[in-house]
């Protein structure tokens, strides 16, 4: 069975939390946790690594031990030591973990003190009181856990879009490559581009008597079939992602493309249209009465109902419908229209890689100029940089720049803004910089009016040029700071200065709907990868996808522009 970066994530994840619950060195728990972190932000495959024989320890944060584990679990498809920790604590005792504000400490006293193994067993204690007499809770924790417990139980699972891409690409590529199969795509959300995806929907074309059908159930991450025939399947992989499968007839590939891409209420939205001029629209083609008259592209089905063709991005019942019959739809932005990378990371602070890596790397992809923006000093854990060491790098890629040639290095910095506003370098130093890159990295908390003003402040310093990730939200993980996005948005307008779109798959930041605010109020947004090592420059397709969501066009994106426009521009901010 394929064993992908997710897979080794949840893994490494696993073992750190069972470290922890045990009682086990901090330091050996915080190696998994790194390791599981760099894996998941790892755009190639761990495995194909492995395959190729090369030397695993060249990955950032990874040592010989756990190079080795990463070979066992690609080879094997499990680890020893997990293994081995699995048998010794309760099997089911990381489910509880999943729980808001359920740490492992706090997981290691609830089955300690209560034997609670199980989220059906912290259900019954928060119910029956038991949890608020143990020493760091209390009634109001209790009370926590419980809506915690109730709502956990609702949620269906939904996966980051660039964790669905791992399954996703490996399917299909398994898909294509089976006897008679001739066409094979993804559709659903995940050809929407969002955020997270709560299953794949695929759609086939394939020649008569094509097994794929019974290859597709016996694929090697399947867990479960839940339905199989003639045309269409259904499963579950052992990841918890639900596929469902749909062989097509070649004429009506186009039409169930569509159809299957969705979204539902963009869907409706269309059929409604048809039904309003005697057609009927399904996964089969444009129908008037029993005749087929469009299907064989989706620019026809669009045309059939009066509209012209609308990007799947777009495809949410959001304004694209009235845009398109306006003719007033966007020219979206392309992965290839961005000429630089606006906010990198290197050795100097959390980055693994150096700036003449970095540099290459950026140069390789295309790309004309990539600015370098470490953390500033408030920003222990990532080793920030104070005056003193910004100078110095400052001095080093000047000295790089003399020698590259076609590339340039930018000079910047992601400085912390301060609960009051403030920024965490002095002005002597910023003014050297080709760009600041402001961020709010602590104080997540603060009242809506209070963490607004505290960004607009940092917007009005003399030397700022772009908010970074603008919303503060990790998906999934940390949810968005309470803050005034339009009108923080408004006030980069008049201050002059850029929003970026963060393109790492756990932040996706700005919000598709909030890059669409930006658009109208003419403010650029540059689209980003803040990448801490050469690999991550693979993540910018994301943020373009997110970027295309928020129907931003190449006009609308900071960094299509050529390094010679892009400095008048930063300019205009210092």
């Amino acid at each position: 069975m394929p064993v992908h970066n997710a897979d080794i994530t949840v893994i490494f994840e696993e073992i750190a939390d069972l470290l922890e619950i045990g009682g086990a060195n901090p330091f050996r728990i915080r190696a998994y946790r790194n390791a599981a972190r760099i894996l998941g932000d790892l755009p190639q495959e761990a495995r194909l690594l492995v395959e190729r024989g090369e030397d695993l320890t060249r990955l950032p944060g990874i040592g010989s031990d756990l190079a080795a584990k990463i070979n066992e679990i690609v080879t094997t498809g499990h680890c020893s030591l997990l293994d081995r920790l699995r048998k010794e604590l309760p099997p089911t005792i990381t489910e509880l973990l999943k729980i808001p504000d359920l740490g492992p400490k706090r997981v290691k006293t609830l089955w300690h003190d209560l034997d609670v193994q199980t989220v059906e067993q912290l259900h019954r204690a928060a119910q029956d009181g038991r949890i608020r007499a143990l020493h760091g809770f209390g009634a109001k924790t209790e009370q926590n856990i419980l809506q915690a417990v109730q709502a956990h139980a609702s949620q269906s699972r939904r996966f980051k879009l660039a964790t669905a891409a791992q399954y996703a690409e490996t399917l299909r590529a398994f898909l294509q490559a089976i006897p008679g199969v001739q066409q094979v795509v993804v559709a659903g959300s995940f050809r929407r581009m969002r955020e997270t995806v709560g299953d794949l929907d695929i759609l086939v074309t394939a020649a008569p008597h094509s097994p794929v059908m019974q290859r597709f159930t016996a694929y090697d991450e399947v867990a479960e079939v839940f339905s199989a025939g003639e045309t269409r399947a259904s499963v579950l992989l052992k990841c918890g992602m639900q596929v469902d499968l749909r062989v097509v007839a070649q004429e009506s590939y186009r039409a169930a493309l569509h159809y299957f891409t969705g979204s539902k209420s963009h869907n409706i939205a269309i059929r409604r249209i048809a039904q309003q001029l005697g057609l009927k629209v399904n996964e089969y083609g444009v129908f008037r009465g029993a005749q087929r008259i469009a299907g064989d592209s989706e620019e026809s089905v669009y045309r059939a109902v009066g509209l012209p063709y609308i990007a799947p991005e777009l495809r949410e019942d959001r304004g694209e419908i009235e845009a398109a019959r306006a003719n007033r739809l966007p020219r979206l932005v392309e992965l290839s229209d961005l000429k630089g990378d606006l906010h990198a990371h290197t050795r100097a602070t959390d980055g693994h890689d150096t700036l003449l890596d970095m540099a290459l790397a950026a140069k390789a992809l295309g790309m004309e100029y990539l600015a370098i923006t470490e953390h500033s000093r408030r920003l222990t854990v990532a080793h920030g940089l104070d005056p003193v060491k910004l100078a110095k790098q400052c001095d080093e890629i000047d000295s790089l720049n003399a020698e590259l040639k076609g590339f340039t290095l930018l000079k910047g910095i992601e400085v912390d803004i301060l609960e009051d506003g403030s920024l965490d370098l002095p002005d002597s130093v910023l003014a050297r910089l080709d760009l600041v890159v402001g961020a709010v990295h602590s104080k997540f908390d603060l009242s809506r009016a209070r963490q607004t003003e505290r960004i607009l402040r940092a917007i009005d310093h003399p030397h700022f040029t772009m908010l970074a990730h603008p919303s503060g939200r990790l998906i999934e993980q940390r949810e968005p700071y309470d803050v005034d996005m339009l009108r923080i948005i408004r006030h980069a307008k008049q201050r002059g200065c850029y929003l970026e779109l963060n393109a790492h798959p756990e932040r996706l930041d700005l919000l598709d709907s909030q890059c669409q605010s930006a658009r109208e109020e003419g403010v650029l947004v540059s689209i980003n990868s803040d990448a801490h090592s050469t690999f991550d420059f693979a993540n910018l397709k994301y943020g373009v996808g997110q970027a295309r969501r928020g129907w931003l066009e190449k006009s609308d994106v900071l960094n299509t522009r050529s390094l010679t426009a892009l400095r008048t521009l930063l300019k205009r901010t210092m």
